[in-house]
């Protein structure tokens, strides 16, 4: 499969009663804290990707509600493989991520290999482990259309 010239990030949360937590998955290979993420594969747009990786990463239903927030980054291809920039070309120096949301209706997660734990948290705790900077402002975003009834 080819690699899509996007990444997608997916942020999973539930919602009981007044109580919001966030998921967040630790990188094997980083060992740092992040929400579920990954490329477009072939023809995939961004929402057909973060539903297979949200089920690829995570065991979530594609059938959950997703919601595509309005929080977009560019990511240094630097942090991608060598196949992956030989394929997008040399002039291809970042590529946008999109983000969304998916609402879960339990804390039933079963990761991929890639990912060694995850946790349950409040935006706060999330706010204070995750890496990116992309994370966190889709975090906030998500966290106020929450709490504002937007969704």
């Amino acid at each position: 499969m080819a690699r899509a010239k996007f990444q997608i990030l997916l942020i999973p949360y539930l919602k009981k009663n007044e109580v919001i937590e966030y998921c967040i998955f630790k990188r094997k290979d980083l060992g740092i804290w992040q929400f579920i993420a990954g490329g477009g594969e072939d023809d995939e747009i961004p929402l057909e990707a973060a539903k297979r990786e949200g089920y690829e990463e995570a065991k979530i239903d594609i059938n959950s509600k997703y919601v595509q927030l309005k929080s977009i980054t560019s990511i240094s291809t630097e942090f991608f493989t060598e196949k992956h920039r030989e394929i997008w070309g040399k002039e291809t120096l970042v590529i946008p991520e999109y983000s969304f949301s998916v609402e879960l209706r339990s804390k039933e997660i079963i990761i991929a290999e890639e990912h060694t734990e995850f946790i349950w948290v409040t935006y706060e705790e999330a706010k204070n482990l995750l890496k990116w900077d992309s994370n966190k402002t889709a975090l906030w975003e998500l966290d106020n259309i929450i709490k504002m009834s937007l969704l």
